[in-house]
């Protein structure tokens, strides 16, 4: 079981100061819109790698008016204690510390996986493919937490590559210095996406039918497609060395690197009808998501290779019918991760009875009902 047992704000958001005390069920958080819900979704994400669910600077999160950064400090299953702050010192920057010593983000990915949903996440099939990217993305973070750092290698990597291809001319020995970090940092990237696609595809099958429907899921990019038929990394970094190498002309008119890993796409069928999801009702879309974050967590639960995770869902169960929404708590009691729900009314709860933590939170505070 991974579950947080306390949880402490200082200056983050809305909070001045703020301490929950929970037992380890889920956490439904009711209030008013604006009251801060969100907020504690957002404290709760900031140990997970990135940015958190809405992807703000550290800055951003400060609350204002507050003398310095913040703070958010948890216990972990009543023994550990864990906490994330903005260090405001010298250069800004994220600090962590585990049962009170410095440590490093992946030190706590090895102790907590995070996967959250969120109204801005809704519209991700119909969106454009970098919607798709960043939500599949996320799934892999929480499945593979070294993903996040070879992005951001890869991110570095290719803003050279464009600053280079701007300029009109290319010179070789430089370029081929830059695509060898890129294809490398590209390759890892391809090879995680394919391996948590795998682990995600059979975890959905493995779902009994219900209330959430079933996926069938693709990768669009030649790096994936590579990794997914087995090729092994070597041979991906090859493949990536040779497109841009052979791409360059063609990129130098367009000013930008338009083959890798950062222009692939995820691919999603409603598997009831068989239509691609982006075809599908907007009921059908959020049930669809719902169903590929429970199957992600029930993969990571399963996977013995690490923590059951937490699993952070803004504003889900206003907008599923009561059927729907008695089906997802009751897949929620049952993970062997703590899930923290968000509602505008304590009513949307009931059916969890006193399986869950009710907490109301106002203008600043929270309390914990029962």
């Amino acid at each position: 079981m991974t579950a947080l047992t306390r949880l402490a704000l200082t200056d983050f958001r809305n909070y001045e100061s703020l301490v929950l005390k929970l037992d380890g069920r889920p956490v439904c958080l009711y209030g008013s819109n604006g009251a801060g819900k969100t907020n504690l979704l957002e404290a709760v994400s900031q140990f997970g790698p990135g940015r958190g669910l809405r992807a703000a600077t550290l800055a951003e999160m400060t609350r204002h008016g507050a003398p310095g950064g913040w703070t958010v400090a948890a216990t972990l299953n009543d023994e550990q204690k864990i906490g994330v702050s903005l260090d405001q010192g010298g250069s800004a920057k994220r600090s962590v510390r585990i049962d009170g010593a410095p440590a490093s983000p992946g030190d706590l990915a090895e102790r907590m996986r995070i996967l959250w949903l969120t109204p801005a996440m809704d519209g991700v099939f119909r969106g454009g493919a970098s919607d798709r990217r960043r939500f599949f993305d996320r799934i892999v973070m929480a499945h593979q937490p070294s993903h996040g750092t070879a992005a951001s290698r890869y991110e570095k990597a290719l803003a050279e590559r464009n600053a280079l291809l701007e300029r009109g001319h290319v010179d070789p020995a430089w370029a081929d210095a830059i695509e060898a970090r890129l294809a490398e940092a590209g390759a890892e990237i391809a090879v995680n996406r394919a391996l948590v696609l795998a682990e995600l595809q059979a975890a959905i099958d493995a779902r009994p039918e219900g209330h959430f429907p079933k996926a069938d899921l693709a990768l669009e990019g030649e790096a994936e497609a590579a990794a997914l038929k087995g090729d092994d990394f070597r041979a991906i970094f090859d493949l990536l060395v040779d497109a841009y190498r052979s791409g360059r002309r063609r990129d130098v008119a367009a000013g930008r690197t338009l083959s890798g890993p950062h222009r692939s796409d995820l691919g999603v069928i409603h598997r009831p009808s068989g239509a691609p999801a982006s075809e599908a009702s907007t009921g059908q879309q959020k049930a669809l998501l719902i169903g590929l974050v429970l199957a992600s967590a029930g993969a990571l639960s399963g996977s013995g290779a690490g923590p059951a995770p937490l699993l952070l869902l803004d504003e889900a169960a206003a907008h599923l019918d009561p059927d729907r929404r008695t089906a997802l708590f009751g897949e929620l009691s049952a993970m062997n991760g703590q899930a923290w729900l968000t509602g505008t009314d304590g009513y949307l709860f009931e059916t969890f009875g006193t399986a869950a933590q009710r907490v109301r939170v106002g203008e600043c505070s929270a309390i914990v009902e029962a």
